[in-house]
């Protein structure tokens, strides 16, 4: 991560074939997940849709030159962290995707919150810290996603990161539906 300037810790894609259990999250997951996205992108005015599986709106990724596989594994150490960002990889995006911590906070590891931050049209960016246990996930948007206001609809545009490790070792899978050029 260092090297890139995306913070300090150790970030691995997967390559295809996935691993099955990651393979099965993907695919469980994007049935559940697609009519939240079009739901969204109906809200926002964006006129792309999202099929019910996630083999055809990854033949439209692969059409387009996205053809490497996004999930992976985030390994952080004292000290690591990752640094608020996006994961955008093409022009076809799926707006939201999963984390999932795999290590036990308190026992594992010690800092390592999960942050979100909205940047909000006219108004303050707001923080977000999402305390997951061992085993459970959080669903949240890769760029940006609807907010019902006063005047209707607006925008709001997110970043996730990891706040530093304060001891032990932390480790996340993140399960990304597009794939990358």
């Amino acid at each position: 991560m260092a090297r890139h300037g995306f913070g300090r810790g150790e970030y691995q894609y997967f390559s295809d074939p996935l691993p099955e259990p990651i393979q099965a999250l993907r695919e469980g997951l994007f049935p559940r997940l697609s009519p939240l996205a079009n739901r969204w992108h109906e809200l926002l005015g964006i006129e792309t849709r999202y099929p019910d599986e996630l083999a055809v709106f990854l033949q439209r990724c692969h059409a387009a030159g996205q053809t490497l596989p996004t999930p992976l594994m985030l390994r952080y150490g004292p000290g690591d962290y990752n640094c608020l960002h996006q994961d955008l990889y093409g022009e076809h995006v799926f707006p939201l995707q999963v984390a999932i911590l795999l290590s036990r906070p308190g026992r594992d590891f010690t800092g390592g919150e999960f942050v979100l931050t909205e940047q909000r049209p006219r108004m303050q960016s707001r923080a977000e810290v999402v305390p997951l246990q061992q085993g459970q996930g959080v669903v949240f948007a890769v760029r940006e996603r609807p907010v019902q206001g006063n005047r209707g609809t607006y925008r709001v545009h997110l970043r996730h990161g990891v706040s530093r490790i304060r001891s032990g070792e932390r480790v996340t899978a993140g399960i990304i539906f597009h794939d990358a050029a």
